[in-house]
């Protein structure tokens, strides 16, 4: 039978992480984030698309902070055998992820949004949902001082009793205009996975779940990426040219912006003005992003990584200026309807924008663990390690 699995949304944003699993068959039932602006702009883009606010509310303020979460953890906790009565139980979250980041402040676990990612991962221990998500930079998975970090916050998983599987994906796989690539880390709880069937035997540490990850790839990098996308030509204001026939059309830039109807979406306005280097900015050839900043896009080519912060500008590929907040949102693959409040700042909303999940990567994402719920497998393997050996004792299920 299939349910609607409740889920609680941490570190949410705007909520582009849970508009992909809005619309892919789940209930968003507990949303936190403890920046108001950006819960403000969760409410008021849900009203715009018509879709019900969560069950439970906000958890907003110093009561959203992860750790005291953690430290004051019986209010959730009930909250989440109440939803169990009557479905399955999710948590999903992108802990803040500058201090993992290459071009961020590369303080890891020893940094104070480091810090959350532990705080995170203790959460999810002592809530036991029947699954999660954890997102974030692949500077977690790919440096190595991050990656130990890293696969201590699995093992602590493990041993609480989860099977994992982790991969590195990249948004422009799932139709969004983008290249952005960010690890997946998903955890199923062995209790669920012997309520839905899955035998479990032979688990070690290192058993990994036979998850379908490519099922729902449009476009595999290989392939996406062998196209002969335009690199660079001069910049011309308002110039018109046509679309290569030889490159996908519907992964530009260009592509999103008419489709989203950028210039005439109600955040078409939301974008800093210039208060000099006008001559700067017009010197840049279009698609030219090999620079830290002011990187100018092409229209008839993906973006780079949505990243606005630490000095990042991206500017319009034929205006001579940098993008608007609806321009930004459309290489985030949002829908046109969705729509970031008025009197958001302009830092903010850029802000909210470049930390979220592209929507069509988090739609992606929820089918294929829906898929997985409903027609579950198992990887095994002949070894046992200690740890799920007294697990698997313990659950009754040698």
């Amino acid at each position: 039978m299939v349910v609607r699995p409740k889920i609680f949304s941490f570190f949410a944003g705007s909520g582009f992480l849970d508009l992909g699993f809005e619309t892919s068959g789940y209930d968003i039932v507990y949303v936190n984030e403890v920046f108001a602006p950006f819960i403000a702009a969760h409410r008021y883009s849900r009203e715009n698309l018509n879709l019900p606010l969560p069950e439970y509310g906000y958890s907003e303020g110093e009561d959203a902070d992860v750790n005291n979460l953690v430290e004051q953890g019986n209010y959730l906790k009930q909250l989440v055998k109440d939803s169990r009565k009557t479905s399955i139980v999710g948590f999903i979250g992108g802990p803040p992820c500058p201090d993992f980041s290459v071009g961020g402040k590369n303080r890891g676990n020893l940094g104070d949004n480091g810090k959350l990612s532990a705080a995170y991962v203790e959460l999810i221990c002592q809530q036991q949902p029947d699954f999660f998500l954890f997102e974030n930079v692949k500077g977690l998975w790919k440096t190595k001082k991050h990656r130990l970090f890293y696969e201590s916050l699995k093992t602590r998983l493990q041993e609480s009793g989860y099977i994992l599987t982790d991969h590195l994906i990249n948004a422009i796989e799932y139709g969004v205009p983008q290249d952005r690539e960010r690890i997946i880390l998903l955890g199923f709880h062995c209790n669920f996975l012997s309520n839905i069937g899955v035998l479990i035997k032979g688990i070690t540490l290192n058993t990994q779940l036979k998850f379908p990850w490519q099922k729902y790839i449009i476009y595999p990098q290989d392939v996406v990426f062998s196209y002969p996308w335009i690199q660079c030509e001069p910049f011309q204001e308002n110039s018109i040219s046509a679309c290569p026939q030889e490159i996908p059309h519907e992964l530009t830039v260009e592509s999103w912006f008419i489709n989203n109807d950028v210039s005439n979406h109600p955040n078409s306005k939301h974008y800093f003005q210039p208060r000099a280097g006008i001559e700067k900015f017009a010197s840049i050839p279009e698609g030219d992003d090999s620079r830290k900043s002011f990187k100018r896009l092409h229209r008839w080519r993906y973006s780079p990584t949505a990243c606005y912060g630490n000095n990042e500008v991206h500017l319009h590929p034929y205006k001579v200026r940098r993008i608007s907040a609806a321009e930004a949102l459309a290489i985030q693959s949002l829908p046109k309807s969705f729509i970031l409040p008025d009197n958001m700042s302009l830092t903010n909303m850029f802000k909210t924008i470049g930390n979220g999940v592209p929507y069509l990567a988090s739609k992606a994402i929820a089918e294929s663990i829906l898929d997985f719920i409903n027609q579950p497998s198992l990887c095994n393997t002949s070894k046992f390690s200690t740890v799920y050996k007294q697990l698997e004792l313990s659950l009754n299920m040698v």
